[in-house]
């Protein structure tokens, strides 16, 4: 994994904090025998993601993870890895483990799709996501967009200046917003603004934005101001965003649009089935309590 030791570290942390913030009664019922749980996948034709942050919360609780699938999975049930450790220990991470898989493969999934579609219909620009995320599960649904194939967008409010309609309306103006915005972020940021028509994108590119984006626009509407735009501002970058789908938007496809943002990467995006099942031992035990 190439993502921060110390990020993975606090996720896992905190989510196996919320899961278990004081006692498991079913931990002391199993106990701490050593045991094997076989991950399995079974959505098929999903795109494997968020291993890191499923092997960060085994190795918090003193389990390893052995990763025998990787990529995509095509079958209706795939063996995708092997988790050994005390009994007690890998039960207390399996909630928070699967939940981190099957969000991210269901993005990463939704993700390939929607680039698939791009690839196959010759348009050369970037499928991207929003930070339209689950408070504390960002890093794990920008990461699955990557995998996915798809772009981050910005990671959080640092990574680019996003002048929306309550930015331009508190500013007084776009010209006056794009201005203000320079003033702060000098030289080594991006700034693009949110534009409801061909007037206030026009007032954008000449007030110095580098990004427009065309919210909310009919696919017919957004080519006409598209082509207008990038033939009177040849180097401004164009995005498309609100009301695109999975299911339209090809018609959003343009050689003058670089960049269709949508939402429902991460909101209401379905997720992958994966599940966790202990092996059984050759002997069963009964629950002992230690005093």
């Amino acid at each position: 994994s190439r993502l921060p030791p110390h990020a993975l570290t606090r996720l896992a942390r905190d989510w196996l904090s919320e899961d278990t913030p004081n006692f498991d009664p079913t931990g002391v019922c199993v106990g701490s025998e050593e045991v094997e749980a076989r991950l399995l996948c079974k959505t098929p034709h999903t795109i494997l993601a968020g291993s890191p942050f499923f092997t960060a919360v085994f190795a918090e609780l003193g389990c390893t993870v052995d990763w025998i699938h990787h990529g995509s999975f095509t079958h209706v049930v795939t063996l995708t890895a092997v988790v050994r450790g005390p009994a007690r220990c890998l039960l207390l991470g399996e909630r928070p483990a699967l939940n981190c898989l099957a969000r991210a493969s269901g993005i990463a999934s939704r993700c390939s799709r929607l680039k698939a579609e791009a690839e196959a219909a010759g348009w050369h620009g970037e499928v991207a996501g929003t930070r339209k995320t689950t408070p504390g599960f960002r890093l794990v649904e920008k990461y699955a967009m990557l995998v996915g194939g798809a772009s981050m967008h910005r990671q959080d409010l640092s990574g680019m200046v996003m002048l929306k309609d309550n930015h331009v309306w508190a500013s007084g103006s776009i010209t006056e917003a794009v201005k203000a915005a320079r003033s702060v972020c000098g030289f080594s940021s991006k700034i693009e603004v949110e534009c409801r028509s061909t007037e206030e994108g026009r007032e954008a590119a000449a007030a110095g934005a580098d990004i427009v984006m065309l919210d909310n626009f009919q696919p017919l509407e957004l080519h006409v101001a598209a082509r207008t735009l990038k033939n009177e501002f040849p180097t401004l970058q164009i995005e498309a965003s609100g009301g695109v789908s999975p299911e339209n938007i090809t018609l959003y496809f343009s050689s003058h649009v670089d960049i269709i943002s949508l939402g429902c990467i991460t909101q209401g995006c379905p997720v992958a089935d994966f599940s966790l099942k202990v092996q059984k031992p050759s002997t069963n035990k009964p629950c002992k309590v230690t005093k």
